[in-house]
């Protein structure tokens, strides 16, 4: 335990103090966070192997992994804020179109060449690689995004339909990512399960969204018990700690794997406590605050777990 609390502290210190030598170069604190991960890792000064110094090994990282999820569930939940329905009115349909495309052609593009890589190369990569490596195209990381709009205080017509966009890629990416993955195993194997590639996509998305629907409503009424907004910030912040940890669970029924996206269940946590409860905009910001150094921790973390072993 107190190796764990350590190294948090080393890394929220190191990725603060990184952020005062990158100013100057007018960089994202995010760059700042994800250099001093690297530079306290296993593959540099962790290498010394001196306790309070960095990260010695990545099963030292891999002890702060629960900090990384808590953090994506308050990033998820604060990107929930986006979905208002006031705003949406104005945006959503436009976001949905872009989103979609947007995703979907980076998958096509992204295959189309590793697939010409492929056969340029005689099978140097295989096109079961190549299909699975043009999924993750799909994918756009909220965190680095949600923290540079921050940062620079971001407003207007582009920042409106860059975070609902951005979240609506983890939807589209499960999709994509289960059918490519699933086109993939059958070149391998020969054999086509079309279960994986349909049923347990389609099926965590629901389940996470009804799963953040059902929270975000028992959250906003048991925010009605208090008259004190420290209260309510604390149960605001006890709901996303909960629902962070439900969405981790997972079991099989027969051949079906029912689990959920941690992302997509405290994203619909957020959009249903903001278009529920009027006092949203006010917690919301207070949980912003509450979370900076949590993020901080976060990207530091991200860094430390890059795998430069291979590097030369």
């Amino acid at each position: 335990m107190v190796s764990v609390l350590l190294s948090l502290s080393v890394a929220t210190l190191a990725g603060l103090l990184m952020t005062r030598v990158f100013k100057p170069l007018k960089l994202p604190s995010v760059t700042a966070y994800l250099i001093a991960g690297v530079l306290i890792g296993p593959y540099c000064l962790g290498r010394l192997g001196i306790t309070g110094l960095g990260f010695p090994t990545m099963d030292s990282v891999e002890e702060l992994s629960v900090i990384s999820d808590v953090a994506l569930g308050f990033i998820a939940f604060s990107i929930g804020n986006e979905f208002r329905l006031s705003q949406l009115k104005k945006t959503g349909k436009q976001a949905f179109v872009i989103g979609i495309v947007q995703a979907l052609t980076a998958a096509l593009f992204v295959d189309a060449a590793l697939l010409a890589i492929s056969f340029a190369t005689d099978g140097a990569l295989t096109p079961a690689q190549a299909i699975t490596l043009g999924a993750i195209a799909t994918a756009t990381a909220p965190a680095a995004t949600l923290m540079v709009v921050r940062q620079y205080k971001a407003k207007g017509p582009l920042v409106d339909l860059l975070l609902p966009i951005v979240a609506l890629d983890d939807a589209v990416g499960l999709v994509v990512f289960a059918v490519s993955f699933g086109v993939a195993r059958g070149l391998v194997t020969g054999t086509v399960d079309l279960i994986s590639i349909i049923v347990n996509p389609l099926l965590e998305i629901v389940l996470s969204l009804a799963l953040g629907a059902v929270m975000g409503w028992l959250l906003t009424q048991i925010e009605k018990l208090f008259n004190s907004n420290t209260n309510r910030l604390n149960m605001s912040i006890a709901f996303v700690l909960l629902t962070t940890s439900l969405s981790m669970l997972e079991f099989q029924v027969g051949p079906v794997t029912i689990g959920v996206s941690s992302l997509l269940v405290c994203m619909m946590l957020g959009t249903v406590f903001c278009n529920l409860c009027p006092l949203s905009g006010e917690i919301m910001n207070k949980t912003d605050g509450w979370t900076s150094p949590l993020f901080a921790a976060f990207f530091v973390i991200s860094g430390a777990e890059l795998e430069l072993g291979g590097v030369h």
